[in-house]
């Protein structure tokens, strides 16, 4: 048969590299196809290391390093900066840890997202490292049930347009100030101020300072807080750009230790000595001095009047020193019932509200609260706190109060009994971490003991802490006020509190967490009483000293019963507090 004449191109391997078709090569075109496939070998290989490292480092842009993480509750908590249409919205992610065990169907999604300015209350624009807590608290907290209203967000806004425009060598600051100097009346000013005095323990400081930073929203004043011996060390400013601490060349200052009911400014004595006869007129002074501490008499106490309201409208200066929780008797003033219904809705949530914005730990308690948080109680299913405080004289621990405490942790199921008999097998995995805080170690140590020695008849795992013991309360001590203060705020973290009557210490730790404690009532004669303790009616703080004055009708009156959210606490029969209608009656 007659061969067919090739095309040139068919014999060329690099047209043609497979001119019969079976797939045969010679050598070189063989070497050559495996190059060819490695170079494609090595692509596909470039390309999957590419994806990798494109979906390696969107993690890591959108989750910082695991070391930031905080363990709370069984999740695992982290910062995620999210960019929003506003600059000023941040929001945080919460992502559950990996655990191992039976699927809960009603846990949380995924991505739960926080907001880190607790729904408006707080105002954006600080610089987080000056002080971490400010924003970084709402990681360790249970989100709030009680929201500010719109009507507070807005007034605090303002106050804080005030703060700046008045604040510390503003130009308004000088000018009043100048008049304060020379003793002249001012007739009017741009700005009037409401000093108050660091005074009493830190408990009653805290609650204090609540008080006249209402009284000072209610009466549109510039609250200049006395700095002490200690308050810049434990508190971040609260308001942005103007320090709301008194500079330490105001002219009044070295006075404020003699300030008593003496004073020729003080406000009830100038009523005694008929210095200011008609209340209906301004005051002719450039400063008064307002004593509302416990020792205050009828006249101080006209001070929750509307006629002395007025009466103090004009005054530029008004120096105040307390050591009372006096919010329950400005909602039985009048001239400010509108403006406090407004304000808050929810009666109950007045301290929760004005505390969460105001007292935010400086860094260096901020460190002593999240380390001993994350090191004892971030991994417990559940976290417990009992607030020990004994006005007992002696050397404690008293067994009488251990006993109560128990009665009172049995009775209300909020710790498991033990078992004196016999182990228990079948150990339930939950575990409770109960944090004490106590001048005392003693209560710490035979609590421990017991749960240690004996198992419970849940098989509940239970672990008590306290950070410290320091047998007496030594208010100067600026370390000592720094651990008080971080414990007011580890108590106030947790999910159940306990607390003791009495105490300003358990007011300000309940109020700050939203928490509605059991009370444990005050003993009597060193036994312990039965029911050892009570669930609040709200979680307010009590007045201890209150009024018993109708201004109206100028005779004593029952101030626990003139309005229904004003009612007596139930760890002082004489003192006040405020409640939201109907809540006396929940459990």
């Amino acid at each position: 048969m007659k061969r067919l004449r090739r095309n040139p191109d068919e014999s060329d391997p690099e047209t043609n590299p497979d001119p019969d078709g079976e797939g045969s090569f010679s050598k070189d075109q063989h070497e050559r196809k495996c190059g060819l496939s490695s170079m494609k070998m090595m692509g596909f290989f470039v390309v999957a290391l590419m994806v990798v490292s494109v979906v390696f480092s969107v993690s890591i842009v959108l989750q910082d390093p695991p070391s930031d993480g905080v363990l709370e509750s069984g999740k695992n908590v982290r910062f995620l900066d999210v960019m929003e249409s506003s600059k000023e919205e941040q929001v945080l992610e919460v992502q559950p840890q990996k655990v191992v065990g039976p699927v809960d169907d009603d846990a949380p999604s995924i991505e739960v997202r926080k907001d880190k300015l607790l729904g408006g209350l707080l105002a954006a624009g600080f610089d987080e490292t000056s002080c971490v807590s400010r924003y970084q608290s709402v990681l360790y907290r249970k989100e709030s049930q009680h929201k500010p209203s719109p009507y507070l967000i807005s007034r605090l806004r303002s106050y804080e347009a005030l703060h700046k425009r008045c604040g510390p060598y503003t130009e308004s600051y000088n000018k009043t100030l100048e008049k304060l100097k020379t003793g002249h009346h001012l007739e009017s000013t741009d700005c009037n101020y409401l000093v108050w005095i660091s005074f009493s323990g830190l408990g009653n400081r805290i609650l204090t300072l609540a008080s006249a930073f209402l009284y000072a929203l209610l009466t549109n004043r510039v609250l200049l807080v006395d700095p002490g011996t200690d308050m810049v060390d434990l508190f971040c400013e609260p308001f942005p750009e103007v320090s709301w601490f008194l500079p330490l060349d105001f002219p009044l200052k070295n006075q404020f230790g003699s300030f008593d009911q003496k004073s020729p400014h003080c406000y009830g004595r100038m009523l005694k000595n008929s210095s200011f006869a008609n209340s209906s007129k301004s005051i002719l002074a450039p400063f008064v001095y307002l004593h509302l501490v416990h020792d205050y008499d009828d006249q101080d106490k006209l001070f929750f009047c509307d006629e002395d309201q007025t009466s103090l409208r004009e005054v530029p200066w008004l120096i105040m020193k307390t050591d009372n929780y006096f919010v329950p008797s400005l909602f039985l003033i009048p001239t400010f019932e509108q403006e406090l219904s407004n304000l808050f809705p929810r009666k109950e949530a007045v301290f929760h509200l004005l505390g969460r914005y105001i007292f935010h730990p400086t860094n260096p308690v901020w460190g002593l609260i999240t380390r001993y948080y994350q090191a004892y109680l971030a991994k417990a299913d559940e976290r417990i706190g009992i607030q020990i405080r004994v006005f007992d004289t002696g050397t404690g621990p008293f067994q009488h109060v251990l006993d109560q405490i128990i009665a009172c942790t049995l009775k209300e199921n909020l710790l498991p009994d033990i078992s004196m008999e016999k182990p228990i097998i079948n150990q339930s995995q939950k575990s409770k971490a109960v944090l004490v805080t106590s001048l005392s170690g003693g209560y710490f140590e035979r609590l421990r003991d017991m749960y240690w020695e004996h198992p419970t008849v849940t098989g509940e795992v239970i672990g008590f802490y306290q950070p410290s013991h320091e047998e007496y309360q030594q208010t100067e001590k600026q370390f000592h006020n720094r651990k008080a203060w971080a414990e007011m705020y580890l108590l106030s973290l947790t999910d159940v509190l306990i607390t003791s009557s009495w105490s300003t210490f358990g007011y300000v730790a309940q109020s700050l967490g939203g928490l509605k404690p059991w009370i444990l009532y005050k003993p009597e004669n060193r036994t312990a009483p039965d029911p050892p303790c009570g669930r609040v009616m709200s979680m307010e703080p009590c007045f201890h000293a209150p009024p018993f004055y109708d201004c109206k009708a100028k005779r004593g009156i029952d101030t626990g019963a003139v309005v229904p959210h004003v009612r007596h606490c139930e760890d002082m029969s004489w003192g006040l507090k405020l409640v939201d209608n109907g809540s006396e009656l929940k459990a």
